[in-house]
């Protein structure tokens, strides 16, 4: 967090409610929003006591307060469900800006020592660069029919900003929108756009559907989300329906499918320790600009090994037969002492520990896992509903871990989709996701005493 944004609540906030129907006097249904989380709610900030809670216990550091207002809001908007429940959709919000000067970041999870600003960290005007944005809410509300229920948020970067319109000032919005009473079977939908500005290049806008305890994506506290039941490989998949309005340009990295775990290089799970947990993401993205920077004279960018769906494995030394043009780039967690060489190893600062990012492009070899085989497939003019085999992928998909350990369980704690505008000025990004499923075999849910299975 660092700091936080003049006027602005500490940076988490929720729109959570219930819908109470009754009968108007010819039996039609009338409905009613009665929302659990206030606007004082969502305006806390460091220092502030949570509501029913000792003022002893305020917490004063943004950044651990902004971990325990999520568990807050969690609580606020939480629904019994089975087999646990669950709290809300996670809108992710995020700005590329490093000052390396300031050393705010971790190095792969330790202390960070300053240095002099570099091309590959942007922070146009210097110190401020990293600042939390202005975020303003339009509250869930149902329309004057009362069928419709939409609600959204907005915002800046720019803390001085007066005409959010600009084309050279940064802006997100998400609008959720749903239909209800008879007709309204098919579930939210949610439209975004992103901008970045010369001041703001390096943007990231993403639906998440996180867990609903423990470690989500990049996290290494407690965090809340959609997820029931968190998928492991390679028993699970996901449909959803895109349609990508604006692509962003040339640098835009629209993810299609982004899966985000947590485990130690020995294979253990991740506990905390952010020098020895390592964040863990693969990514579709779909954008027919980017391009395979893995190819034969250029391994370091490769993964070492690529998996097929049956299970035959092939070294990226054999240039015959590796897919090189499946994969945009390879990286290596920054703590991994036996990767194989060459490599290029992974931002540091940008997770709280260290990271490995395997992110895949259109490809015929993905396309036994319901993945995009073309580039082009399912970008703009192109709307589509996909079911993806994200469990089988995931399970095929190269990871490190340190020789003679015992291989890791991939649980996928995030499962997002949207798209990173890496260090652009004015491009800009629109699209619409709905139907958002995350599907788990029944054999993997209930044993015969109806409790959570073994098989997790």
């Amino acid at each position: 967090v660092g700091q936080e944004a003049p006027g602005m609540g500490s940076p988490r906030g929720a729109d959570c409610f219930d819908i109470q129907a009754t009968d108007d006097e010819q039996g039609q249904p009338v409905y009613k929003v009665v929302h659990r989380v206030t606007d004082a709610d969502n305006a806390l900030r460091a220092g502030d006591p949570f509501p029913g809670t000792s003022a002893n216990s305020t917490v004063t550091d943004t950044d651990r307060y902004a971990a325990a207002k999520e568990l807050y809001l969690g609580d606020r908007c939480q629904v019994p469900d089975s087999p646990v429940p669950w709290q809300f959709w996670m809108v992710m919000l995020k700005n590329g800006n490093l000052d390396t000067t300031a050393a705010i970041c971790p190095d792969n999870g330790r202390p960070a020592r300053p240095f002099p600003q570099t091309s590959r960290f942007p922070c146009p005007g210097g110190t401020g660069c990293m600042n939390q944005p202005l975020v303003f809410h339009n509250r869930t509300a149902l329309d004057d029919a009362g069928r419709w229920l939409r609600g959204g948020l907005f915002g800046t970067y720019e803390l001085d900003a007066t005409d959010l319109g600009r084309s050279d000032v940064s802006y997100y919005s998400v609008v959720w929108e749903k239909q209800i009473g008879p007709a309204g079977g098919a579930g939210w939908v949610f439209h975004h756009k992103l901008r970045t500005s010369a001041k703001y290049p390096w943007l990231m806008l993403y639906l998440r559907s996180d867990a609903t305890r423990g470690f989500s994506g990049g996290y290494h506290y407690d965090t809340r989300g959609m997820t029931k039941i968190v998928p492991e490989s390679p028993d699970f998949k996901v449909r959803l329906t895109l349609e990508v309005k604006q692509g962003g340009g040339p640098n835009s990295q629209f993810y299609l499918m982004d899966m985000g775990s947590c485990w130690k290089n020995d294979g253990a799970p991740c506990d905390g320790d952010t020098a020895t947990d390592v964040t863990r993401y693969s990514e579709m993205i779909i954008n027919p600009e980017t391009p395979a920077w893995c190819q034969p004279g250029r391994r370091d960018q490769c993964p070492p090994w690529h998996t097929f769906r049956n299970g035959t494995r092939v070294h990226r030394d054999d240039t015959a037969r590796f897919p090189y043009a499946a994969y945009h780039v390879y990286c290596s967690p920054g703590n991994a002492r036996h990767a194989e060489q060459p490599t290029t190893y992974c931002d540091p600062y940008s997770n709280p520990q260290p990271q490995e990012i395997l992110q895949i492009v259109p490809h015929p070899v993905w396309g036994e896992f319901g993945y995009p085989t073309a580039k082009g497939q399912g970008w703009i003019g192109d709307p589509r509903a996909w079911e993806l085999d994200v469990g089988a992928l995931s399970h095929a998909l190269y990871f490190y871990q340190d020789p003679g350990t015992p291989p890791a369980r991939r649980r996928w704690s995030s499962l997002d989709v949207g798209t990173e505008i890496y260090v652009s000025k004015k491009a800009e990004a629109e699209w619409t996701l709905s139907g958002f499923d995350i599907l788990v075999p029944n054999k993997c849910v209930t044993s015969q005493g109806g409790t959570v299975s073994s098989c997790w």
